[in-house]
């Protein structure tokens, strides 16, 4: 019988080498959104007010060079409305920040693209991959494009970036890290899928997965509003269990993405409940019968969920500082992934086992 082409690779190699590939592609998507996280909170990401496509990938070298980037920036809403008068030497800090960002964006582009395209060639790439990964590629492209939009908001009037664009930004970072992560776990693992098993059906995994994402999408809210400047005390806001405020824009709706009171409120909230979930998704599971992956990745993410609460609650103590809020941020992604990763062991079994 004439094999296929994903035959013609050793199947032992193929998928390992793949798998291995696109989780090094999360984690520089990790660094990278933890960057993002850094830029937005030391409000650098309006530093460098245009895309530069090609030259983009080197810094200013040399004074004038310098110079004539400072001489640009002054000209933006961010600079004449907020930064009046900063020194260049206080210029370049905001931009190390963007630049890199920026930099790390285009290389993870490249991280992907060009060993996606080697694979390819080599046959390596099985069949069911094919348009997913090209799918990927494409929503990486669409992932840039919304980082430059997002940058554009705040070059016109406000100097600072559109809260909505924001959000779509950082969502789109995340549909693409979960999407590789998903694929490396089946790759990398040696599970197959199982029937509508007790376990299996028992596990919360989409509402804890749609908790995870919701919450994370009022963080972006938060950042972008910089709602966590709002009241920073726990577990009462300001001496209230429910600030006054929450309703003070017209139409209601406005309240939950504009007003900084409500989304603050409303991110504690499923912040709190996430964890609540997960807990008891946790203690729900402790029966017996569950192989050696499903217990790590029941205890990986409660574990992961407490770590995350309390990454939170003292960022808003300690009024968000930089490293606390980049940290906050990544831990985000590293729940995402645990929680993908345990919807994944309770939906599969280990390969050898009956």
């Amino acid at each position: 019988m004439a094999q296929s082409q994903d035959s013609l690779v050793d199947a032992r190699v193929r998928p390992r080498a793949v798998g291995w590939w696109l989780m090094s592609c999360c984690v520089v998507l990790l660094a990278l959104v933890m960057v993002g996280g850094a830029t937005r909170l030391t409000e650098s990401g309006l530093s460098i007010v245009d895309w530069k496509p090609v030259t983009g990938v080197l810094p200013p070298i040399g004074d004038a060079a310098w110079q004539a980037e400072f001489s640009r920036y002054q000209e933006s809403p961010q600079y004449t409305a907020v930064n009046q008068g900063m020194a260049l030497s206080e210029f370049k800090v905001i931009f190390w920040f963007e630049f890199f960002h920026r930099l790390l964006a285009r290389l993870l582009g490249l991280w992907f693209a060009l060993p996606l395209l080697w694979f390819w060639l080599r046959g390596a790439i099985p069949q069911r991959l094919r348009w997913p990964l090209l799918g990927i590629l494409a929503l990486g492209g669409a992932q840039g494009y919304m980082g430059w939009f997002m940058v554009k908001s705040g070059l016109v009037d406000v100097p600072r970036v559109s809260p909505y664009r924001l959000a779509a930004h950082l969502s789109l970072a995340l549909i693409v890290y979960a999407l590789m992560f998903r694929v490396a776990l089946g790759l990398l693992s040696r599970r197959v899928k199982v029937g509508a098993s007790e376990l299996a059906r028992r596990w919360p995994g989409r509402s804890l997965l749609t908790l995870v994402a919701v919450t994370i999408v009022f963080g972006a809210f938060v950042a972008g509003l910089r709602a966590g400047l709002m009241y920073n005390t726990f577990p009462l806001m300001g001496g209230h269990l429910v600030p006054p405020g929450l309703f003070a824009l017209e139409p209601a709706w406005r309240n939950l993405l504009e007003n900084p009171v409500t989304v603050q409120f409303v991110h504690r909230i499923l912040g709190l409940t996430t964890l609540t979930v997960t807990l008891w998704a946790w203690w729900r599971m402790r029966a017996q019968g569950q192989d050696r992956d499903q217990r790590r990745s029941r205890h990986a993410i409660a574990l992961m969920a407490m770590i995350q609460v309390t990454l939170g609650i003292c960022t808003l103590l300690w009024v968000v500082p930089v490293w606390l809020g980049t940290l906050h941020q990544g831990g985000a992604v590293l729940l995402l992934s645990a929680v993908l990763a345990a919807g994944y062991c309770w939906k599969t079994r280990p390969l050898d086992s009956p």
